[in-house]
């Protein structure tokens, strides 16, 4: 009914118009006047339900029920959250010793790894009031806004936290990069620099003696977007960096997160948190539902290993995919597979873990390897295996089909991008390489000199075995999938031997392994 009355006075308004123009009468100003009311009116009005939106999320304050207990495979997190806590939750001792409160912590680390977690567990563990909000929420087109929520925030955190009776509030700010960019990058748009002026004026105001102590803790993905200002002490004082978990903190999480579903008699945790290496807390998340849907879906009452195993392929991957390929580009997809495999045997015995020529995502085949055991640090011999099993798929279908297929075109992209990584780490042939300085002839002839010789390394590698190739290939064809054990046991009744002396022997390079690793800081996907 509203609808329809707005539309009749509109329709009545605009016929009055023309009449009066037809009569003689000049009424440009007064309808230029009219525009320019109702767009100021639109404007305060946008200004006003914004706010007020805002303010009402921002009231929702209240205390989690999530604990440090419940947050598995963060122990250096969790305890340097918790000694940064006790000024809130020991504020007299801590006076009385001439502590200053902290007023910010940062967050920051991988998706997925438990940062909003760690900081709804942060309110449990001081009881305070806990108010959450995003950096996004923050930025809008007109002016002042920002700041003018930047007040609201404090403002709200300091009320609930009264309104609860309790003495300290925690404020959550998710992606902190988009509030607290470095300014002068918005040359255009001046909002986002008010908006972190504001932010530092609150959390500069923040006092020893008031009645509701505050602590910021912020999370971002992206810890070198944020502007100086703000990341100096006095200001965010602790950087705390919430990692990917290591072996034993994936235990625990799968342990966390399979404590409320029943349980078959053959899961195995250790092997599950052996095989998930470089998964987030997100991720096994992830696994241990799907592995339930999977139970679910074929009518079991308790979950089973097998489950889990699929569970991990399809958060990897995908769902398997209806499409089913003809039966001579199934064989070679099986070939591709199976060169892969066995070239992994060979570089790293016991390694595969599972060989599947299903559909799935983008792709039609794929070899999920286990690490032995989480690895921060390469070696340049661990590196040049994994370009050598990465060129094994298109060497076994030169071997057996006599011609190479567009299949191969993303292995090649990741074994050219990790020779690239490893003359840029200093451990080809060229030693050091200085980006600035080095010439690209120099960088690609170092390049396509590793990608050679572990061509003619996986080459060498798979002549040799041609008889447990075709018969990795046959069972592919048949079952579509092998687990690791399966193709270790098809290899030892073949007579496999792992070959030794693959690794064509330069002198420059002999050197180079004896002395050279690589940091954690690149790991491979």
């Amino acid at each position: 009914m509203k609808q329809h009355a707005k539309e009749m006075l509109v329709g009545a308004g605009a016929g009055l118009l023309i009449y009066l123009t037809y009569l003689g009468y000049n009424l440009w100003p007064l309808v230029l006047l009219g525009i320019l009311l109702y767009f100021l009116f639109l404007n305060t009005g946008l200004r006003g339900t914004h706010q007020r939106k805002y303010v009402t999320l921002l009231g929702a304050g209240a205390r989690t029920s999530v604990d440090f207990a419940d947050i598995g495979g963060q122990d250096t997190a969790k305890r340097e959250i918790s000694e940064a806590l006790e000024f809130l939750k020991q504020h007299d001792q801590a006076r009385e010793l001439g502590i200053r409160p902290l007023k910010g912590i940062l967050l920051t680390g991988p998706p997925g790894t438990g940062k909003t977690m760690l900081a709804k567990a942060a309110a449990t563990h001081t009881d305070s009031v806990f108010i959450s909000t995003s950096g996004s929420e923050f930025i809008e087109i007109y002016a002042g806004v920002g700041a003018q929520r930047v007040r609201d925030l404090f403002k709200n955190a300091r009320e609930g936290a009264r309104k609860a009776k309790k003495s300290s509030a925690i404020v959550f700010v998710d992606e902190i990069e988009i509030l607290g960019g470095q300014r002068g990058k918005h040359s255009g748009h001046l909002e986002y620099d008010q908006t972190l002026n504001q932010l530092l004026v609150e959390m500069d105001g923040m006092g020893v003696d008031d009645p509701v102590r505050v602590l910021l803790i912020g999370a971002s993905n992206r810890a070198d977007l944020l502007d100086s200002a703000l990341m100096r002490p006095g200001r965010f004082d602790r950087i705390v960096r919430v990692d990917l978990p290591d072996r034993e903190g994936r235990r625990r999480i799968l342990d966390l997160h399979l404590s409320n579903k029943p349980l078959g008699d053959d899961i195995d945790l250790d092997r599950l948190a052996q095989v998930t290496f470089g998964f987030s807390g997100a991720h096994l998340e992830s696994v241990t539902n799907e592995a339930a849907i999977l139970a679910l879906r074929e009518g079991f009452c308790s979950l089973r290993q097998a489950h889990l195993e699929e569970a991990i392929d399809k958060v990897i991957l995908g769902e398997k995919m209806d499409r089913k390929p003809a039966i001579e580009e199934m064989k070679r997809i099986a070939i591709h597979e199976a060169g892969h495999a066995l070239m992994a045997e060979i570089a790293r015995p016991g390694s595969v873990a599972i060989v599947q020529v299903v559909a799935r995502g983008g792709t039609l085949g794929h070899v999920r390897h286990t690490p032995p055991d989480d690895r921060y640090v390469y070696e340049r011999d661990w590196l040049e295996s994994d370009i050598a099993i990465l060129l094994a798929g298109a060497v076994a279908e030169e071997l057996v089909t006599g011609g190479r297929s567009s299949g191969s075109a993303n292995d090649f992209e990741q074994a050219v991008s990790m020779a690239r990584r490893i003359v840029f780490m200093g451990l080809s042939s060229i030693g050091v390489v200085d980006r600035q300085s080095t010439s690209p002839e120099r960088i690609n002839q170092a390049v396509n000199e590793l990608l050679k010789s572990q061509e003619l390394r996986a080459h060498r590698a798979l002549d040799r075995h041609q008889a447990p190739l075709t018969k990795t290939v046959a069972v592919l064809l048949e079952q579509e999938k092998m687990g690791g054990e399966q193709l270790r046991r098809l290899l030892a009744q073949e007579g496999f031997q792992r070959p030794e002396g693959m690794v064509p022997s330069r002198r420059t390079w002999r050197k180079s392994r004896r002395s050279r690793t690589i940091s954690s800081q690149w790991q491979r996907a």
